[in-house]
């Protein structure tokens, strides 16, 4: 089932109607005898090397999203694991509730990036709120339990480069493809199929009856699935498809248990 989902996810609606668009030129092309033999240099330079582009920059953000991810969590255990061993004292209390801090910390960040960009200012605040309240834990629960200071020091850089990967994929977050590229490949993408009625109705002199609107139905699909490529990789996570970054709060410390 997960082949099949997959292939929906970049052939869908639009792959329908964009096709029905390309089939509908080519028939009232080949109706009126209007044909042309168009280059098709500008299908690759108008519409499929911008999606490429897209493509690959958007796949790039998604990786860098990835690595900042996993810096973030590779911070905030090894601060867990601080507090649950290099106390000789630590109490269940310590742990449970540098915990529930982390776990905070997470749940709020889920709820940043999972909403929609405009509520970002308004989302950010419980992560923030987040890292104070595990600043204040290091400050005064850590230091006066008796935790020396270069080990207090050590928990706030893990702290500190927790927020920079935080800031680094709230970037990414915030900002996508620029509106005019996209723009630019929409406008295109519908556009093409129509124009390219009479180059398709060209060839259509060297098929049999049966094959006409192949051509002009594989062109459309191509598209289209392509700018659903695009599409999907744009926000790695809106958790759309299958390749999103999934921020699984609730299997985060289930290893230190």
């Amino acid at each position: 089932m997960g082949g099949l989902s997959g292939i929906f996810l970049i052939v869908n609606f639009k792959s329908v109607w964009l096709s029905a668009l390309a089939v509908l030129s080519t028939y009232l092309s080949i109706y009126h005898g209007v044909t042309a033999e168009f280059p098709l240099t500008l299908v690759l330079t108008a519409v499929v090397f911008p999606i490429v582009f897209s493509i690959d920059a958007a796949y790039k953000r998604r990786e860098a999203a990835l690595d900042h991810y996993a810096d973030i969590k590779a911070h905030v255990k090894a601060l867990y694991l601080a507090v649950r061993d290099w106390q000789d004292n630590a109490t269940e209390g310590d742990i449970t509730q540098c915990k529930a801090l982390l776990m905070k910390f997470f749940e709020s960040s889920r709820v940043l990036f999972t909403s929609p960009v405009s509520a970002m200012r308004e989302n950010e605040k419980a992560v923030y709120a987040a890292f104070s309240e595990i600043s204040r834990f290091i400050r005064t629960d850590l230091r006066e339990k008796g935790l020396n200071a270069s080990e207090v020091s050590r928990c706030n850089q893990y702290l500190s480069k927790a927020m920079v990967s935080f800031e680094k994929i709230k970037h990414i977050y915030q900002y996508r493809t620029p509106r005019t590229l996209n723009a630019f490949r929409n406008i295109f993408i519908v556009v093409l199929p129509v124009v390219y009625g009479p180059y398709f109705a060209f060839l259509a002199k060297e098929f049999s009856p049966s094959v006409i609107y192949v051509t002009p139905i594989l062109t459309a699909v191509v598209l289209a699935s392509l700018d659903n490529i695009q599409t999907h990789l744009e926000n790695p996570f809106d958790r759309d498809s299958e390749d999103d970054l999934n921020i699984n709060v609730e299997r985060l410390f289930d290893r230190f248990n």
